[in-house]
């Protein structure tokens, strides 16, 4: 199971007709959060002609989208269709217009907002997130060399070791590659080692 979002907040501009566009994206996974940000930017670029602002969450497949004062159709539309076409969810896009004298007209302010939400995407930078085995596992200080070297090497990321009077590790792995860790760990450590399970969790893959 996996979706595409934005790594992180991020924004580019460029200028049509000399009127301003600035386009600011991030990564949120409530309506909560994307409001926020919203008012942020709004409150930000105070003086801005016009804050057009599309999101779209998994959570209940909210989707909304705000034209902010231009003509129907012309901006909120094309920055939601913008974020459709590129298959992201949990992310917010404002697109900030400083108008500059110049009349774009409709097919040229969807141009525009297009752009805008394009240029933001690409520098938030779009990741997959894929659904993830939280797993962990305890073994003998003679057994981690081995230990520390098959989880890596099966697929497996190491998220944090504790040594106590057992070295304890905890990880997250693709659960499609759960049977060849646990074939190799039980090679490498004469059954030795017992792995556990301790939920699901998304993580970023490139």
């Amino acid at each position: 199971m996996e979706y595409i979002t934005v790594e992180k907040e991020a924004a580019d501009q460029f200028v049509e007709k000399k009127s301003r566009f600035i386009g600011t994206c991030r990564p949120v996974q409530t309506e909560e959060e994307a409001l926020e940000f919203i008012n942020r930017l709004k409150t930000r670029y105070w003086d801005a002609s016009h804050n057009v602002y599309a999101y779209i969450l998994r959570e209940n497949g909210i989707q909304r989208f705000s034209d902010d004062g231009e003509p129907q159709g012309t901006a909120g539309i094309p920055v939601i269709e913008t974020l459709k076409k590129a298959g992201v969810v949990d992310a917010v896009v404002v697109a900030t217009r400083y108008f500059g004298g110049v009349l774009l007209g409709g097919g040229g302010l969807i141009r525009a907002y297009s752009h805008t939400a394009s240029l933001a995407l690409a520098a938030a930078k779009k990741i997959t997130m894929r659904e993830c085995l939280l797993l962990s596992l305890s073994c003998d200080y003679g057994l981690y060399g081995k230990v520390g070297a098959v989880i890596p090497e099966s697929g497996g990321v190491v998220d944090d070791t504790e040594f106590l009077e057992r070295v304890r590790l905890r990880f997250h792995m693709d659960p499609a590659l759960l049977p060849a860790l646990e074939k190799r760990l039980a090679d490498a450590t004469s059954g030795r080692v017992e792995l556990q399970e301790e939920g699901k969790r998304f993580f970023p893959f490139s």
